[in-house]
């Protein structure tokens, strides 16, 4: 076999053995350093210490460099550079501290004060108890950036309260499933900040470029959500006295002033120093830290358990980033060597695709990944064999990353493998089936769809923010 083929190989098995459920990081660190012996595998650099040893040397002396030989192979060399880089790589030291402020804000209690000044402040808007919670979903989701945190605890917080209100189960889900997915497309999102660390795009850039598709995707939805409303109003009745009470105008912006403002405040305090050039993503992502214990201090719910529980699941997430970094960094740089990237460029453009039957067939390659694979790993392994495609159909890393976020969206959302529906369905009430809730994503995945076919048409939501703060 050539080398070429042998790439492809490699890169077949690797999906095989994710389908088969093998742990991705290990199992690209492993693949990387198996393939990258062969690749680099040099019998007269590896042992040239033989050459050394006179005819008197024992066999202790011949077993020492044989052993010495068999670990003189680059790949170890390769290994031990991309573990360096990616531990020392600063754009990636942003990540513990956005997670500490997403795991902190989300044990300080502030989500069931906000979604109940809301629920209130909106009575009188159509579907008021689901625009509440996904605007909701939205704000929490953004200071927290984690999806499976953001559903299980409005699966728990908002879906009985909407039960109770008579909306339709289906209809109730989607809101929350459609709603916690956010955090990984509207900045502060770890996944930008991944996307910047794999692609080398500025992140600053990227925060300022997802703004208003992520504004644009919210819009969307709450569309659907009120218009539904006006349609089918025995979808979301409208709440009774007793559920929804009337509240006193000075008590209900001081229920604004406690809840809704604090969250919002921290949010736009961190994106807005990022933006405005006050603070690196790194130094703004510390100052979103202390405010999330600030906030949880203020609302008194800071207690040591909280703190050890935030920084434990911090490290373990943290952890399992960088060592996908890293088995990514290894097993790219192999793949590329052994001509993998050569022989995907070449069949790709013998297709001669033009630039927008490109930037589909890649959403659509990036769409069937997002049912097994989560998108920390498409982020850190597929989306980097793109990247020197770009060039050549003249596509900016930008806006591909932009479009790459949106479509994440639907990894979460597209059955079988929806997430999202699962993380739900495992805190719902029996009587909510699987179905019903896969029933009710559907219109929120076509609002993604839309959302994406509007970049495609109108591109300059995706440059007009990063080209007024920044130029081009």
């Amino acid at each position: 076999m050539t080398d070429p083929q042998i790439a492809l190989m490699m890169l077949g098995l690797f999906i095989i053995f994710v389908f088969l459920g093998f742990p991705i990081a290990f199992t690209l660190m492993a693949m990387g350093i198996g393939f990258g012996y062969y690749a680099y595998f040099d019998a007269r650099r590896m042992w040239r210490g033989f050459d050394r040893l006179d005819e008197t040397a024992g066999q202790w002396e011949q077993w020492s460099s044989w052993i010495e030989g068999f670990y003189n192979n680059r790949i170890f060399d390769l290994f031990v550079n991309q573990t360096f880089t990616v531990m020392s790589n600063e754009v990636l030291t942003a990540v513990p501290l956005f997670l500490f402020m997403g795991y902190i804000v989300e044990r300080s209690n502030i989500v069931d004060r906000l979604f109940t000044t809301l629920n209130i402040a909106s009575k009188n808007v159509p579907g008021s108890m689901g625009v509440a919670a996904l605007i909701t979903c939205a704000l929490f989701a953004t200071a927290t950036g984690i999806v499976g945190a953001v559903v299980t605890l409005m699966g728990l917080l908002a879906l009985p309260a909407m039960l109770k209100a008579r909306y339709d189960p289906s209809f109730a889900a989607g809101i929350i499933c459609a709603g916690g997915t956010l955090g990984i497309l509207i900045p502060p999102s770890i996944m930008l900040i991944v996307y910047a660390a794999a692609t080398n795009v500025s992140i600053v850039r990227l925060y300022a470029a997802a703004l208003l598709p992520g504004l644009t995707l919210v819009g969307l939805y709450l569309v659907y959500i009120i218009g539904r409303s006006l349609l089918q109003p025995s979808s979301a009745p409208k709440p009774t006295a007793d559920e929804v009470p009337d509240m006193p105008m000075g008590k209900l912006v001081m229920m604004i002033i406690t809840s809704f403002v604090p969250l919002a405040f921290l949010i736009f305090a961190v994106l807005g120093s990022i933006l405005f050039g006050l603070a690196t993503p790194t130094e703004a992502a510390s100052i979103g830290a202390l405010g999330g214990i600030f906030l949880a201090f203020i609302y008194r719910a800071m207690t040591w358990q909280r703190l050890r529980e935030s920084v434990y699941l911090t490290v373990r997430t943290t952890a399992m980033v960088c060592w996908l970094f890293v088995g990514s960094y290894t097993f790219s740089a192999v793949f590329s060597y052994l001509g993998g990237e050569h022989v995907i460029s070449e069949f790709v453009q013998s297709m001669n695709l033009s630039p927008i039957q490109f930037l589909i067939m890649a959403q659509l390659i990036i769409f069937l990944l997002g049912w097994p694979l989560e998108w920390s790993e498409i982020i850190i392994i597929f989306v980097p064999i793109f990247l020197p495609l770009l060039a050549v159909f003249e596509i900016d890393p930008l806006f591909f990353g932009i479009l790459v976020a949106l479509n994440l969206q639907t990894s979460f959302l597209t059955p079988p493998m929806a997430m999202s529906a699962y993380y739900l369905k495992g805190i719902a009430p029996p009587s909510l089936l699987l179905t019903q809730i896969f029933k009710g994503v559907m219109p929120f995945l076509f609002c993604v769809i839309l959302s994406m076919v509007l970049m495609y048409v109108f591109p300059q939501i995706v440059f007009y923010l990063p080209d007024l703060f920044y130029g081009r």
